[in-house]
This record gives C-alpha cells, structure tokens and sequence, in this order.
C-alpha cells in the first residue's frame, strides 16, 4: 500500500484571503531565479498560473506550502561521470539549497514550507542498468545527510512506501501498470510535443552515455538506448501520478526543464551551463573563488584535487 496523506483544512485564524493573494506571488518570486527551463520567458509570477493556484491552495488554508520533488534517483553507472553510488557533496548541496529555499518561504509566510524528496531510482532502475541495492543505498545515504545536516524541512519518500513488503519487481509492475501512460500515446508525444522530445533525446543521451560493456556498433546502441528511453519516461511519469495521487494539492517540482506556464516547475540544484546537469550524473568542482559546479568526473580530475569527507570521495577542489 502507498503512504498518501494530503488535506487541506478551513483557513488558520488570521489569514485572509487578501493575505493569500499578496503572498503567493511573494513565495513563487523566490523560485522564479532558480527556474530550469529550456525556453525564454518573462520571470514574474503572473507567466506561471498553475503554480500560483497550487501555492494558494496551501495560504489559503494557512498551512505550510508543500513541494514534490521527484528526483535523486541513484548515482549514474558511469564512473567517468560520479564518484561512487553513494550521495557526496553535490547531494548535500542541492538538499541544504532545498532546505534553505523553504526557510526563505518560512520568512515571508509564516506557516512555512516543506518539501518532499520523491526518489525514483527504483521505479526504472532495471532499465538504467542500477542494483536495487544501489539505490537503496543511496536513498539511506540521502536521509543521512537530511538528518546529519539538520535540513529539517526536508522528507522522503521512495518505493519503499508503496505496495507494502512486495519485492521491487512486483512495485515496478504494480505502479508502472496502474499508472505508466502507453508507449504508443508516448510516441505520438514526441513526434508531436517538443517538450517531450527534447527530454526523450535528453533520456536517450544520458543512456548512452551510461551504457557500460555494449558490445555492438555505436548506432546498435543508440537504437537500444532509444527504446529504453520509452520505458524510463513511461515509468517516470506514472512515479509522478503516483505522487500527485498521494499529494494532489502539493506544487509540483521538476529537476527537468519546464516551460512557463507547464503543470510542474523546473527548478534548479546547483549551477551548470547545462541544463539538464544534476548531482547525480555529475561531481562537484569547486573553483578556485569557492563556486560548486556540476561537471563530469572525467573532467573535474583534471581541473582540481579529489577531497574527501568521512572518509569518502566527495568532490574536487580546483587550486587557489
């Protein structure tokens, strides 16, 4: 069974709704600058509605604003790409930037907010070529860090809330059954979507890039990769309906880029030229001024030192 708990009550003494409508625009203005999207837009509240109706369906009530965040996977395969399969420094940047974002919103609107990190490693993990145990790793590693790091308006929830003791097999089938749209409606969206083909291409990239052991020609794998692309956004998107069945009144946040006025917020972790770079497929650089950047591993050993916290690989560090 699922953990889905999500209501809204009458609103707390002393809001009102003219309170509501100053402080919506209020909150979403302090995302606007980390928003991740592929496309110009104006960077004003007014260009995204949707988020605007979300938010105030939470200042309405007078309760703290809840985010979803479906994200933090698991570390890529790839180790050109990351340093281990545990979470490191760019993790618990991009958590203690969560956090601190929630804090800001706690300033502004007093009733808060709180987000909750949805990980979706295990929802397509047999189709990136991940170990179960891997991503449970990771996910433990990540709630040591909330707890560790004192990120007290973060939580979690992964696929170890749904469907009860079932193996990872059984919640896969389960969830992606239930909820995955089909792959020939999925086609008929890229060819037709420009938002969903470019993160179908963005899938397909990530695929290739880690794919380790392929015997075959190079377009032989970009054909596999193409097809296993399908079924990560399949499975991807029914992890979010799952989400949205748990939480329907939450605000809905994308570690992908959106465009303005799109049903989810893209949002940003860290800084990257890249938009779709995230801790997960990356390590951290800090440059020589103490600026964090995502960038390959392969890279970033060329660019700086390798550091270590607790004992582990956590970033580079670039001379000073």
């Amino acid at each position: 069974m699922t953990t889905c708990s999500d209501t809204l009550t009458a609103p707390a003494p002393g809001t009102t709704a003219a309170d509501a409508a100053d402080v919506a625009p209020r909150i979403l203005g302090l995302l606007l600058p980390y928003h991740r999207t592929t496309e110009p837009g104006p960077c004003e509240p007014g260009a995204h509605p949707e988020q605007l109706r979300q938010i105030r369906r939470f200042t309405d009530a007078g309760l703290p604003v809840l985010f979803t965040l479906p994200g933090f996977p698991c570390k890529s395969p790839n180790p050109a790409k990351v340093l281990g399969h545990l979470p490191d420094e760019g993790e618990r940047l991009s958590l203690a930037f969560l956090d601190r974002l929630c804090a800001r919103i706690g300033e502004i609107y007093a009733p808060g907010a709180r987000m909750l990190i949805c990980s979706d490693g295990h929802i397509f993990g047999d189709l990136i070529d991940v170990p179960d145990a891997h991503i449970d790793a990771y996910g433990d590693g990540l709630r040591a860090l909330i707890r560790d790091e004192g990120l007290r308006h973060l939580e979690t929830f992964d696929m170890r809330h749904v469907h009860g003791d079932a193996d990872y097999d059984t919640k896969r089938a389960l969830v992606t059954e239930a909820y995955a749209p089909s792959l020939d409606s999925l086609r008929a969206l890229v060819r037709g979507d420009e938002e969903t083909a470019r993160l179908y291409r963005g899938i397909t990239r990530f695929l290739v890039e880690d794919t380790a052991g392929f015997t075959g020609t190079r377009s032989a794998l970009q054909r596999e990769c193409r097809s296993r692309a399908y079924g990560v956004i399949a499975r991807s998107r029914a992890w979010g309906d799952l989400i949205a069945d748990c939480h329907p009144h939450s605000v809905r946040l994308s570690i992908h880029p959106q465009r303005p006025g799109a049903a989810k917020f893209g949002i940003r972790l860290l800084e990257s030229a890249d938009a779709w770079a995230t801790p997960w497929h990356t390590a951290v650089l800090r440059e020589a001024g103490g600026a964090a950047r995502l960038v390959h591993r392969a890279d970033a050993e060329k660019l700086g030192r390798l550091v270590l916290r607790d004992g582990r690989p956590s970033h580079f560090e670039a001379p000073r």
